[in-house]
């Protein structure tokens, strides 16, 4: 993972590795690809703790009887503008897959329209379950728990998963505004690969089993990651808990780790998934306060040392697509031996 020869691989290739993987694992077709689109595209976009890495846990908790691999998720139209997909103990990816266009066509109907992912296994980027939405022309936001590993500002057990959150907002031509980040000092994969690389943790990011400071990014991992901006990330995220957790039937973070079997897979944990279409405010593309979003975030990219939050991201995968992404063989040939 980062360390020895590297191989240069185009997207399509990765695309049809993860794939192939993911089958070998005992995933069905309709739960596998769209597991493969995600992570190869996040590993093209510069995001490898959400890329190939995470295939080796989507396999292990299948294998493991956690997860089902053949699951099929179930739509319910809980009112004209609420959809919700049961994962049915699947992975969310395949629920997100059958839920989106849904949420599309109610937030073109009604205004704004939300979606909830349950009872599935959540692994990947937020900012690729909002691609569809900001291609729909929507302005949007999604939040799901994460791996319970977080202790809240102040204390010293965990308490919290990573719980990202993710907003677009629709450009136009233009390649849209999207961020997508952990409210934890630094998401869990991150830190998984920093000690896989023999690297220190910046002061602050963890605390170790005992509640002391740690730069040990495994002494982290047995204790507890730290939310970013103390009190500020805190409040976060117990909100990202509240509205990915309760208001949508699912458990909190804590909740989720107690059914975990430490297979190594994705926790227990719901997504939710909201849009707003521009239109029902009659700011149709093109409209002049429109132009004031296009103005404003030309004003921020003029100021030297500024980017947008997903200027690097657009740019990672265009080199990706243009010249391949370089991948770890020692990944390659872990995977590999998934497969076989």
């Amino acid at each position: 993972m980062g360390v020895g020869p590297r191989v240069n691989m185009g997207l399509a290739d990765l695309e049809a590795l993860a794939l192939k993987v993911l089958l070998a694992g005992g995933l069905a077709p309709h739960q596998a690809q769209p597991i493969a689109r995600s992570v190869a595209l996040t590993e093209a976009a510069g995001s490898p703790s959400h890329g190939l890495y995470r295939i080796k846990g989507y396999v292990a908790s299948v294998r493991s009887g956690r997860v089902s691999g053949a699951a099929q998720p179930q739509l319910h139209r809980v009112a004209s503008g609420v959809v919700r997909v049961d994962g049915q103990n699947g992975f969310a990816p395949a629920a997100h897959a059958l839920g989106a266009p849904v949420l599309i066509e109610a937030a073109k109907a009604h205004g704004i329209a939300a979606l909830a992912l349950t009872n599935c296994y959540h692994f990947s980027s937020l900012w690729h379950d909002l691609t569809p939405l900001v291609d729909a022309g929507l302005t949007c936001w999604a939040f799901t728990i994460g791996q319970c590993i977080v202790a809240p500002h102040g204390g010293k057990e965990r308490l919290m998963g990573t719980n990202p959150i993710a907003f677009g907002w629709p450009r136009g031509e233009q390649d849209p505004f999207v961020f997508d980040f952990a409210t934890s000092a630094v998401a869990r994969g991150e830190i998984e690969l920093m000690g896989h690389r023999g690297e220190s943790l910046p002061e602050g990011w963890g605390i170790d089993a005992q509640g002391q400071p740690t730069r040990d990014p495994r002494e982290a991992l047995a204790g507890a990651l730290l939310p970013f901006g103390g009190h500020k990330g805190s409040a976060l995220s117990m909100m990202v808990e509240l509205l990915a957790g309760p208001l949508i039937g699912e458990p909190t973070s804590r909740a989720a780790a107690r059914l975990d079997n430490g297979d190594g897979g994705p926790p227990l944990g719901g997504e939710l998934l909201l849009a707003i279409d521009p239109a029902v405010f009659g700011l149709g593309i093109g409209h002049p306060w429109l132009e004031q979003a296009e103005v404003f975030l030309a004003e921020a990219r003029n100021q030297p040392g500024v980017r947008l939050p997903s200027d690097r991201r657009h740019a990672a995968l265009a080199h990706s697509q243009r010249f391949g992404v370089d991948i770890a063989q020692s990944l390659l040939d872990e995977l590999a031996a998934l497969a076989a």
